[in-house]
């Protein structure tokens, strides 16, 4: 008889761990090809901030699109475990982040180094609440359509 993983915690069945590793290996392949393709500009990793901050948008779209549409269950469920944990959470890489600011501190730019994780921080916050700004006016819109 199959194992009942319905009363499992989500982080324990076995489909959410398929989802999420699927995602994840997506998102960290193309990480991985955007940082061999994208050198850094003056010694700065600008394609690591560029990842961080649209992945931050995407994901702050992608969970309030969600958020907007129901529960979080069933197909948004997959969804959000699949894009937003998976694909985003291997896409994005703040471990990168503090490595890349060691880099920056090793190469004797403490000030560089300090506005350039800042700047990955602030822009990729204000990133996440622009992402769940345009979903929520997407919503508005399409109910504003739907009423006429």
């Amino acid at each position: 008889m199959p194992a009942d993983h319905s009363r499992s915690p989500l982080h324990l069945r076995p489909r959410s761990l398929l989802l999420v590793f699927a995602g994840g290996a997506l998102g960290t392949a193309v990480r991985y090809l955007l940082t061999l393709s994208v050198p850094p500009v003056g010694g700065v990793p600008l394609i690591t901030l560029l990842i961080n901050v649209t992945g931050a948008f995407v994901l702050g779209w992608l969970l309030q699109t969600l958020a907007l549409r129901g529960p979080d269950e069933g197909a948004r469920r997959d969804v959000r475990l699949f894009a937003g944990t998976g694909i985003l959470g291997g896409y994005t890489t703040y471990s990168s982040l503090a490595v890349d600011t060691d880099g920056l501190i090793a190469a004797q730019s403490v000030g560089l180094s300090i506005l350039y994780a800042a700047a990955t921080i602030l822009i990729g916050a204000l990133a996440s609440i622009g992402g769940i700004a345009l979903a929520s006016a997407i919503a508005r819109r399409r109910a504003a359509g739907g009423r006429s």
